[in-house]
């Protein structure tokens, strides 16, 4: 029987290393290459410890019932000679079937009050140009200002044909 998410039921907190097996697993589920074909960032094991390792506070998981639907993982970033300090929201995903009841506003509610609390001024994200659900929550959550960025991929796999120019 599928659990109905009631967001009484909804607990946000911090990522333990105990979950890091259980976050993996999920987003192995949900950033797959039938998501985002031309994926830049890979979904892997060392996104996860990576962050959980320099940002934990930042890494932050919603759990029901004692089971993991959901995580946010961000960090920070402060450029040299600027005196702003900015958020970046890395990956956030929520189980499939649960995307439309909250626990992604909750998660990433929870990384911007975290992010504030750090002296960020600005919360930057990225998503693909086709992910329409992802773009239209992040408009919820107040974003604009989109930008489009282009991102090239060359498939070493196959052989290259030599123009004549070359």
């Amino acid at each position: 029987m599928a659990k109905t998410l009631a967001p009484e039921h909804l607990e946000i907190r911090e990522l333990t290393i105990d979950d890091l097996a259980a976050v993996f697993h999920l987003g192995e589920q949900l950033f797959t290459s039938a998501y985002s074909p031309s994926m830049y960032r890979t979904w892997d094991e060392y996104e996860i410890t990576t962050l959980f390792n320099s940002d934990s506070e930042l890494c932050l998981v919603a759990e029901l019932d004692g089971e993991i639907v959901g995580f946010a993982l961000g960090t920070t970033i402060e450029k040299q000679n600027s005196a702003w300090k900015y958020g970046y929201l890395v990956w956030i995903g929520v189980r499939p079937g649960l995307q439309k009841c909250g626990a992604g506003h909750k998660l990433f509610g929870e990384v911007k009050k975290r992010m504030v609390e750090q002296g960020v001024r600005m919360i930057v994200i990225d998503t693909d140009a086709d992910n329409e659900a992802g773009i239209n929550f992040f408009k919820k959550q107040g974003f604009d200002n989109i930008q489009q960025h282009v991102y090239m991929t060359l498939n070493l796999s196959r052989p290259r044909h030599k123009r004549r120019s070359d």
